[in-house]
């Protein structure tokens, strides 16, 4: 309702707000925002759109900031009682195998994988998952275990120095993107050198990233100019990948399992562009997804020996929840550590960062 009261008055007016049409009058005819983008029904109000114009006119942003609350109220506030067996106090996702084309695992019914862990609203929903009376939750997550995937499979020896020498990779690409000493790279520049490293390994070209950014194209190729003067064989090993998925069809992880991506040769250049990222994607990606199952499944073969009471309850990606007892909970925070950094050996560390508190929330 405050946020509802908030968007009237900057609009000026009350109306629909899950309407695009009556939003589209809004901000296009009334406020007499951007450049419009018609489509067959009116005014185009995406995502996309309102993010360009949240520079004009604060609308945009407050309806941005409405519908992700919509999409966490409906999803998960106002459908996860239904979900809860009767008797139990659980709620039971699904968790399905080949539904990503990377490998990873996704989750639906409900989805538990999707909860934002950095807005107070998601914060406020993790913090009903609780831990049984005398239990409590564990948190193991390999740290930016992508980047480190990566490192090991271009052989670029500056990332892998960087890893291997417990340095903060963000902050170092913040230093050479911005040009200060790493002692004096701000909490904002560290957070855009995040975003530099991974919209260029993903293939994010420098219009996406001015946009991610809020900065002119010239000043984002300069920044993805800069990451592969300093990590020159990630370039090398990305055109490596794509050369040869064009003559093969298909690209693989370290454990050889494949994706075949027979878009690599089309004609049409969108079609081949998305195909590149998606195949170099893939490698990294999914070789991280290979490498948390298989501590999945060595988790799941010990731990009746290891730790009788422990149970694995949930994977989100890079990161396995647990449920334990107290008295055994410092049992299993170094055997689940060991296991998940020791599953595969590679040329730098992994590094499992490990959390435990009452509720889900409480663990980082």
């Amino acid at each position: 309702d405050i946020l509802q009261k908030k968007i009237y008055e900057e609009a000026g007016c009350e109306f629909n707000i899950n309407s695009p049409k009556q939003l589209g009058k809004v901000l296009f005819e009334d406020l007499k925002l951007g450049t419009p983008k018609k489509t067959k029904t009116g005014y185009s109000t995406d995502v996309g759109v309102l993010e360009d114009l949240a520079s004009e006119h604060q609308l945009p942003e407050l309806i941005l900031e409405y519908r992700s609350l919509s999409k966490l109220k409906s999803t998960y506030i106002d459908a996860l009682i239904d979900l809860i067996k009767e008797g139990k106090g659980r709620v039971h996702t699904s968790f399905n195998q080949a539904v990503a084309a990377t490998g990873r695992l996704s989750s639906s019914d409900p989805n538990l994988q999707n909860i934002p862990i950095r807005t107070e609203v998601g914060r406020k929903i993790r913090k009903a998952f609780v831990a049984e009376p005398d239990m409590l939750l564990l948190s193991a997550d390999y740290s930016q275990i992508e980047l480190r995937v990566l490192a090991h499979l271009s052989k670029d020896e500056v990332l892998i120095d960087a890893f291997k020498n417990n340095e903060d990779i963000h902050t170092i690409t913040a230093s050479q993107i911005f040009g200060i000493k790493l002692k004096d790279i701000s909490k904002e520049q560290r957070a855009a050198g995040k975003t530099v490293n991974f919209a260029t390994i993903y293939g994010q070209g420098a219009f996406g990233l001015s946009k991610q950014l809020s900065i002119d194209v010239a000043e984002a190729k300069r920044y993805i100019d800069a990451y592969f003067k300093r990590y020159p064989k990630v370039d090398i090993y990305r055109d490596m990948v794509l050369s040869k998925a064009r003559e093969t069809g298909f690209v693989e992880t370290l454990f050889e399992r494949k994706r075949f991506v027979p878009d690599l040769n089309s004609k049409n250049i969108m079609v081949k562009q998305a195909a590149e990222r998606a195949a170099f994607n893939t490698v990294f990606q999914g070789t991280a997804a290979d490498i948390i199952k298989k501590a999945m499944i060595k988790l799941h073969m010990e731990l009746p020996d290891k730790c009788a009471d422990a149970k694995m309850l949930l994977q989100v990606h890079d990161e396995l929840l647990f449920e334990v007892s107290n008295k055994h909970v410092d049992i299993l925070k170094p055997y689940v550590k060991d296991v998940m950094e020791n599953v595969v050996q590679l040329d730098i560390p992994l590094i499992v960062d490990i959390g435990v508190g009452a509720s889900w929330v409480d663990v980082y």
